[in-house]
């Protein structure tokens, strides 16, 4: 069902990496939710009047918190799809993220609303009036909801929605809090016990939790999140690709939104070879990269020497020394500037973010291990932050 309605709602729907094809998911999503939870608001509130059930009610003004969350969604995807503009020039696509953020939220305050209603419930207990289309419809509501959550997932699945995962949350705890009544409206009927109230007060309080493990799932991106994993994997084997490339750091990736990645590295070359023809293999990454992930990629082009007996040495000396030094990642740019009474050795070294060394306790070891074989030599170190763990791990095992 849910492959028909893509089949026939939106074009050239599995090219979903397009914006345009992105946001009609969406607004898809976004209709099919309120359609469904309007009928089923009204469905509920009705057997919830005729049954006096506190459970069902509230149940049946999730539904219709549902069809603000499904409003919510299409307009964030729509939102999201606008172009840039001299106030936001990268786009805005987190609109999607805070369209999940604002879901999630709902889903809390409809838990708070539900535990209180449910309490007074279980402090002034009412007989609920049982019926058979009660029953029924309660056993249907279960059966829409059930298939919405799965549409929802599979739409997310797609195009990698966070506000879709969000709705997904949203209509399987809507599943179980309708089972969840059915099973009390039965129960109330074959035994003299009302456990519409403790019912509603179990459900609110799981859908109190699941709002809340919404919110840290929609506000990590929003944040600044680690990169995806696979997208730093891909980057790296494309550029590896190239003969001329002789190491690569400093990867940086930040995610404006869906479709909105930013990303930038340096690429070491030979500073002794044909600079024009690095720097046209360099502009090739660039344009194969961004091509090929759909993402803005820069690359900035250190030359470095690869000839020199002296770097080369201290080069080992650093490697060796690194290497028992647990949250100290890798060095990169290495160079040295000779005087008459000494030289220094400059070069960036990269630290894991739950490193436990003080910055002059590492110069204090690199130091001394250097000087040990060349007591002339002194460390000038900048010290960058990891930004891509894999990446740099990767790195730091091929050398």
């Amino acid at each position: 069902m849910s492959r028909l309605l893509v089949r026939i709602f939106i074009k050239n729907h599995k090219d979903t990496k397009k914006p345009q094809v992105r946001e009609s998911y969406g607004k898809l999503a976004g209709a099919v939710g309120i359609v469904t939870n309007l009928l089923l608001c009204i469905a509920k509130i009705i057997i919830g009047l005729l049954s006096s059930s506190i459970a069902i009610i509230a149940d049946a003004i999730n539904n219709l918190t549902d069809t603000s969350s499904s409003l919510i969604t299409l307009i964030g995807f729509k939102l999201s799809a606008m172009p840039e503009d001299k106030d936001h020039p990268y786009g805005h696509a987190r609109m999607e993220y805070l369209a999940g953020l604002f879901i999630a939220v709902g889903i809390i305050t409809v838990g708070i609303l539900l535990l209180k209603s449910s309490v007074e419930k279980i402090i002034n207990p009412e007989a609920l009036t049982f019926t058979w289309v009660t029953i029924i419809i309660l056993f249907l509501s279960i059966i829409v909801k059930l298939w919405q959550a799965f549409f929802y997932r599979f739409m997310g699945k797609a195009i990698q929605s966070v506000a879709l995962k969000a709705a997904f949350t949203d209509s399987r705890n809507d599943v179980i809090t309708t089972t969840v009544i059915l099973i009390g409206v039965i129960i109330t009927k074959f035994t003299d016990l009302i456990l519409d109230g403790i019912l509603g007060t179990v459900v609110a309080l799981f859908i109190i939790w699941s709002g809340i493990q919404l919110v840290r799932e929609t506000a990590s991106p929003l944040l600044g999140e680690a990169p995806d994993e696979e997208l730093i994997q891909s980057i790296v084997d494309i550029i590896r690709d190239h003969e001329g490339v002789l190491g690569i750091h400093d990867l940086v990736v930040h995610n404006y939104g869906p479709g909105k990645i930013f990303a930038s590295i340096h690429i070491e070359v030979d500073a002794d070879g044909d600079l024009m023809e690095s720097h046209d293999m360099v502009d090739n990454i660039e344009k194969e990269v961004s091509a090929a992930l759909h993402i803005h990629f820069v690359t900035h082009m250190d030359p470095i020497k690869t000839d020199d007996p002296l770097l080369n040495e201290v080069s080992k000396i650093l490697d060796r020394t690194i290497a028992d030094m647990e949250g100290i990642d890798s060095f990169h740019d290495l160079r040295s500037v000779s005087g008459p009474t000494h030289t220094n050795i400059i070069f960036d070294l990269v630290v894991e973010p739950d490193s436990t060394w003080q910055e002059k306790d590492i110069h204090s070891r690199l130091e001394k291990a250097v000087q040990k074989e060349y007591p002339f030599c002194y460390l000038v170190i900048t010290y960058d932050d990891s930004y891509t763990s894999l990446f740099l791990s990767e790195e730091k095992a091929r050398k």
